[in-house]
């Protein structure tokens, strides 16, 4: 139940969750490779993290997922930390909105999982990333992917047995580069404003999240569940 000399993968690694991920990991003695989109991120993560192999992937490809798997060795646990938020409602958002964020956030983790699995090491994991806390009337397009990632480790959990494990880590609106857009002003009343709704009457911690990851990894008892990482916010 510890990660030394084990092989990790973390999709999606180069910055927030994984990113934390990825550097505890190598304290703890794991090999870490990262896959991330921007090349230009990507290529400074290379720079400033020695030891942790960095490449810039479109993961929607299945024939580039294909041969970066074929290209390497095989993990014991692989990490994916992919898909985005947004805003609005069934009735107020475009169609192609609410399909592009249900790709982004389900479809391609559900691509990564039928490929990765097969390069899983005996008694690896898969970690995915869900989310807690939104509303279908103003997040309606993360609401159904986040719950389409749900099923999916749910039923995967038992197709996977007894060989691998697969869950997920489930976070609340945690300041991370994915908003990387928003001022500084405005990411400091976000948080003030969302921690209103939280029992714990705060956000998340980068660390905190990273942790849950951390924890699936090294249990492994633990498979076909949702950790929510969230302050309580679904309990109000």
């Amino acid at each position: 139940m510890n990660l030394t000399n084990k092989r990790i993968l973390i999709v999606g690694g180069t910055s927030g969750f994984g990113r934390e991920v990825a550097l505890k990991s190598q304290q703890q003695g794991a090999t870490v490779e990262v896959i991330g989109h921007d090349e230009n991120r990507t290529k400074k993560f290379q720079q400033d993290h020695n030891g942790i192999k960095a490449t810039a992937l479109n993961t929607q490809d299945s024939t580039d997922l294909k041969n970066y798997f074929s290209s390497t060795k095989t993990f014991d646990h692989i990490i994916s930390t992919l898909g985005g938020a947004m805003g609005g409602g069934f009735l107020d958002s475009t169609i192609e909105k609410i399909r592009q964020t249900v790709e982004d956030k389900f479809f391609a983790n559900l691509q990564l999982a039928q490929i990765a699995h097969h390069f899983l090491n005996k008694n690896g994991s898969m970690i995915f990333t869900s989310g807690s806390g939104g509303h279908p009337y103003d997040a309606s397009g993360a609401i159904v992917g986040n719950s389409a990632i749900n099923t999916m480790v749910a039923g995967m959990a038992v197709e996977l047995a007894p060989n691998y494990r697969i869950n997920a880590v489930s976070p609340t609106w945690t300041p991370t580069g994915l908003w990387r857009d928003m001022s500084e002003t405005d990411v400091m009343q976000q948080v003030k404003d969302f921690s209103q709704g939280v029992p714990l009457k705060r956000v998340a911690s980068i660390e905190e999240v990273a942790s849950g990851y951390l924890y699936l990894m090294k249990n492994d008892f633990v498979t076909g569940q949702i950790l929510n990482i969230d302050g309580g916010i679904d309990l109000n």
